[in-house]
């Protein structure tokens, strides 16, 4: 493979923060419409993926975060009334947190908005174009996951 000469890695660096920011703006429009924030979004559809709820501990896990830093997502999130606390039987420390019929409700909002987004971002190329790119920006994720703290994700 060949090295990424001074010109091309100012072109990529530009292409890829712009991009980032642009589509941060774009996202937090659209979800300020559904009255979310960018990461809430993510938390409530994986919640609502399972209809027993889940732990802190386990919503933590499974996005890649802190416990402490869902807790505080979570807490900016309950206003809405999207999901309800229940006591887990078998640990008297631990909460499950359950999406609501309101926050069930939400969901195809979310999943219209993502959509949305993606078009908009991606809907002028071709769909061997649009494989070809999410296939290089994922190959650009792993390789760049192992040099960050995933819990500055949290927040995306």
């Amino acid at each position: 493979m060949a090295a990424v000469d001074a010109s091309d890695s100012m072109r990529i660096n530009r292409a890829l923060n712009k991009t980032s920011k642009l589509y941060r703006a774009a996202k937090a429009r659209k979800l300020a419409e559904l009255g979310l924030h960018p990461g809430q979004d993510v938390l409530l559809w994986l919640l609502a993926q399972q209809p027993e709820g889940m732990t802190v501990s386990e919503l933590a896990a499974r996005v890649g975060i802190e416990p402490p830093t869902a807790t505080r997502s979570l807490a900016r999130l309950e206003s809405g009334g999207w999901f309800r606390r229940e006591p887990v039987a078998t640990d008297r420390r631990q909460v499950r947190i359950v999406v609501t019929a309101a926050g069930h409700k939400l969901i195809p909002s979310i999943e219209r908005a993502w959509s949305e987004l993606a078009e908009q971002a991606m809907g002028g190329v071709s769909a061997q174009q649009r494989d070809i790119t999410i296939a290089v920006l994922e190959q650009a994720n792993e390789r760049l996951r192992g040099l960050v703290d995933e819990s500055v994700l949290a927040e995306e």
